[in-house]
C-alpha cells in the first residue's frame, strides 16, 4: 500500500466514534440531534438538512438529506421535493461562495448496494465541488484519494457561506443554519 502524508487526518482518526450508540438510520439520528458541529451538519431546511460527508471524494462533499426515512425516492411528497430541490440551490450556492470549485457533481444513489451507496435506506443526494485538475493519477494507479482539507475547516467556510444567503437564521455557534 502507497502512503500520503496527511498529518490533518489526525485528529478523525483519533475522535471518538461519531455513531456509537446511534440506533437505527444514523440520518434519522443526526435530524433529530441539535448537536450539528458535532455531525457536521452545515444547515438545515423545513424538510432536509446537509451533512458533510466524513468520507468525501473532494473538500466539500455534501449530502443534502430529507428528513423523511425512504429509500424510494417516489415516496417523497411534494413539499418535500421542493425543499430538498431548494436546499441543494442553497448548497451550491454556498459551496460556489465559500470553496470556488469550477464545477459540481450531484446525484443519488438509488436501488441499494448495486448503485453504490452505503446507506441505501435513506436517501441522500451528493454534491460534490470539482476543481480543474482535482483528479489525479493517485486513485487509478495507487487506489488512494489525496483530501486537501480537514472536514471540520470546510464545515466553518461553508456555514458562512450558508449563513451569507437570504433567508438564513443562524442560532448559535454549534447549531446549522436554519432557512424556513
Amino acid at each position: 500500500m502507497e502512503q500520503v502524508f496527511a498529518p490533518w487526518r489526525i485528529d478523525w482518526i483519533e475522535r471518538p466514534d461519531k455513531n456509537e450508540g446511534i440506533d437505527g438510520c444514523v440520518f434519522c439520528a443526526f435530524a433529530a440531534d441539535d448537536d450539528d458541529r458535532e455531525h457536521n451538519v452545515v444547515a438545515r431546511s423545513d424538510h432536509a438538512f446537509v451533512l458533510l460527508n466524513n468520507y468525501p471524494y473532494n473538500p466539500g462533499h455534501a449530502m443534502v438529506i430529507p428528513h423523511q426515512h425512504t429509500g424510494d425516492y417516489r415516496d417523497l411528497d411534494d413539499a418535500t421535493l421542493t425543499d430538498h430541490a431548494r436546499l441543494k440551490q442553497r448548497t451550491i450556492e454556498a459551496m460556489e461562495t465559500g470553496l470556488r470549485p469550477a464545477g459540481f457533481n450531484a446525484g443519488l444513489n438509488l436501488g441499494g448496494g448495486a448503485a453504490g451507496g452505503s446507506i441505501d435506506d435513506h436517501l441522500h443526494t451528493h454534491v460534490v465541488p470539482r476543481w480543474e485538475g482535482d483528479t489525479n493519477f493517485m486513485p487509478v494507479i495507487a487506489e488512494t484519494s489525496v483530501i486537501v482539507e480537514a472536514v471540520e475547516d470546510t464545515y466553518g467556510r461553508l456555514r458562512e457561506a450558508f449563513a451569507e444567503q437570504d433567508g438564513a437564521t443562524v442560532p448559535g455557534d454549534d447549531r446549522a443554519v436554519e432557512f424556513v
